[in-house]
């Protein structure tokens, strides 16, 4: 296990890792706007700062955790977030509750996750990805949270995750949740949400 698999991560655990959950779920309930996160710890890259920090709050010892294959390269990714979460590594994506992927593109489409079933709809995937920047431009969106419409953009992504979100869409209330993890930032798209179309 590498130093920085062990290093201390949030400086004060409670308060950092509610403060990071309010983060998240104020970007749940708000699709598309961006919210302000900016931990104080460096993780094993590639594992950002921010996506580290939403895995750290929100996972636990019941939680099993899926990697792309940037971030399950190396030993060091897996040891941290066991080390300061308990949770364990899956090896399919249908079997994690949550989903770090450090490169978007080539990660596999949102359909290869849990979205859950007709009695358990909570019980799918939460997909962080990170990302390099989020703006207000790209899609027009639509849904609960959102008063009549909203731009939102982030890059880099696959070229075909706006059909992504429409076929995720479609299963509603199955389907998975999307986190979008930026330098300095998050943002999310449940499943609830409607791309109208783009700017």
């Amino acid at each position: 296990m590498g130093p920085l698999a062990v290093q201390p991560a949030f400086r004060d655990p409670a308060r950092d890792a509610q403060a990071v959950f309010r983060a998240v779920m104020d970007a749940m309930a708000r699709p598309g706007s961006v919210q302000i996160i900016a931990p104080a710890f460096t993780p094993p890259p590639p594992l950002g700062p921010v996506g580290a920090a939403i895995a750290l709050a929100l996972a636990d010892y019941e939680t099993p955790i899926w990697l792309d294959a940037a971030l399950a390269r190396g030993a060091e990714i897996g040891a941290f977030l066991r080390f300061h979460t308990g949770a364990k590594l899956v090896a399919s994506p249908e079997e994690a509750s949550f989903a770090l992927i450090a490169e978007p593109r080539p990660a596999p489409p949102l359909s290869a996750f849990a979205r859950g079933t007709p009695d358990y709809p909570d019980r799918s995937t939460t997909v962080i990805l990170q990302v390099n920047e989020l703006t207000k431009d790209g899609w027009r969106l639509a849904g609960p949270g959102i008063a009549g419409e909203t731009g939102f953009g982030a890059a880099p992504l696959p070229e075909d995750f706006a059909q992504q979100l429409h076929d995720n869409r479609a299963r509603f209330p199955l389907g998975v949740d999307v986190i979008f993890a930026a330098q300095a930032a998050v943002a999310a798209l449940p499943r609830s949400i409607r791309i109208l179309e783009a700017r």
